[in-house]
């Protein structure tokens, strides 16, 4: 083990968990994720701030107030200094990610890449901020990418958009060279993910040359992502250069299934989670097993994924803080994972969201429907926080409740 250490993170330790929050602000959560746990008040809600925002209703402050506070570092880079200035206090970076989605217009596009530009150059010049992140559906509409992907012949006017898609990624990445600053490029849609893939294996080849600068991601839920991530290094290492990525367990479940369903080609997602889960584990093996040749993101809220490769890492004699190693979990949630590895020195980063709160509205209620209760259970986070609230009525009680 790593210079003697057989201690691995303690993901039940809400004290180190939820160091930060005072007893009201730890209060709030508790209110915020029991609302979030029943899936009828989460639908009821998500409509009826649509309606209120559709109407101009004043119901942006309360918003602010709430679930945006929780899950999102503010609405400019700017803004999301003192969180990352707070973050960092307890070693943990942050990933700062523009959440503009779904728009249509070239001049969105064109802003929106000039403000992933912009983070590029924040991170550059701030230590706690060690990647930059962006989705390549901010910068294009996803039909003219599904047409790409599905290799149809483009018309006059596609070709030219196409073409400046090519451009905004390609700025973003060259931005990131001549800075040093890594960036990460979301995973999409099984089927317009082709167009990522080979657009970002030809800047792999352009700018990875000495580190890892062009990352991609890859979805385990979907049975091929194994033999893409293999054929991916395969490329990497007969091309000289360096292979960078992060994986996530995916976020399109629901929508893929019912779309294969509806025009008849097999799912791409795995059969259940069971397959997801290994696949995971399996393929943080490989990477450990080539971390010569790969720089990697572990990003999970899963505990035992999370422990395999904090495990691994020791094993394999690394230092904790190996620069082309991370764990990483959203801003907001699974904080009990992120601070106890922080705590041990491991690198883990937030990614910190940021934007205006119209523009946050479908970010938030991913957020609030992952945290719903599935068949009556308590959500993770939700029991975390009270497990922290009981250890502290505890704790008050034996000191006179001083805190």
């Amino acid at each position: 083990m790593h210079s003697g250490k057989t201690n691995l993170p303690d993901f039940s330790n809400t004290e180190i968990a939820f160091r930060d929050q005072s007893n009201s602000s730890l209060w709030q959560a508790y209110q915020l994720f029991r609302v979030m746990n029943h899936k009828p008040l989460v639908w009821m809600g998500k409509h009826l701030v649509k309606i209120s925002l559709g109407l101009h209703l004043p119901v942006k402050g309360f918003i602010r107030k709430t679930i945006y506070r929780h899950f999102v570092g503010g609405e400019s880079i700017a803004d999301c200094s003192k969180t990352i200035d707070r973050l960092a206090e307890r070693n943990v970076l942050s990933i700062l990610d523009y959440a503009l989605e779904g728009e249509e217009s070239d001049e969105v596009f064109d802003a929106t890449c000039s403000e992933v530009i912009r983070t590029v150059e924040y991170a550059h010049h701030n230590k706690n901020v060690p990647f930059s992140a962006f989705k390549i559906t901010g910068l294009a509409r996803f039909d003219l990418l599904e047409k790409v992907s599905a290799r149809l012949p483009l018309t006059d006017e596609e070709q030219t958009a196409f073409k400046k898609v090519e451009e905004r990624v390609g700025s973003i990445f060259r931005r990131g060279y001549e800075l040093g600053v890594p960036i990460l490029i979301d995973a999409e849609e099984s089927w317009i993910q082709p167009v990522v893939d080979e657009m970002v294996m030809r800047l792999m080849a352009k700018y990875n040359r000495e580190r890892a600068i062009v990352q991609n991601t890859y979805q385990m839920y979907r049975h091929d992502s194994i033999a893409r991530i293999r054929e991916h290094h395969r490329m990497a290492l007969e091309g000289g250069f360096r292979f960078g990525l992060k994986i996530v367990r995916g976020a399109y479940m629901e929508k893929e299934r019912a779309r294969a369903a509806e025009k008849g080609y097999p799912s791409p997602i795995q059969p259940d989670k069971a397959a997801t889960d290994r696949d995971f584990d399996a393929i943080i093996h490989y990477f450990m097993e080539h971390h010569n040749t790969i720089d990697f993101m572990v990003a999970t809220h899963n505990e035992a994924s999370s422990l395999l490769l904090a495990s691994l890492i020791d094993a394999a004699g690394l230092p904790r803080n190996h620069r082309g190693i991370f764990f990483s979990q959203l801003y907001g949630m699974s904080d009990h994972i992120t601070y106890n590895l922080a705590e041990m020195g491991y690198n883990v980063a937030k990614y910190v969201p940021y934007g205006a709160v119209r523009i946050m509205m479908p970010y938030l209620f991913r957020r609030a429907e992952e945290n719903s209760s599935v068949k009556g259970q308590t959500s993770r986070e939700l029991k975390m926080i009270r497990e922290e609230i009981r250890r502290r009525k505890l704790v008050d009680s034996l000191i006179g409740g001083s805190k």
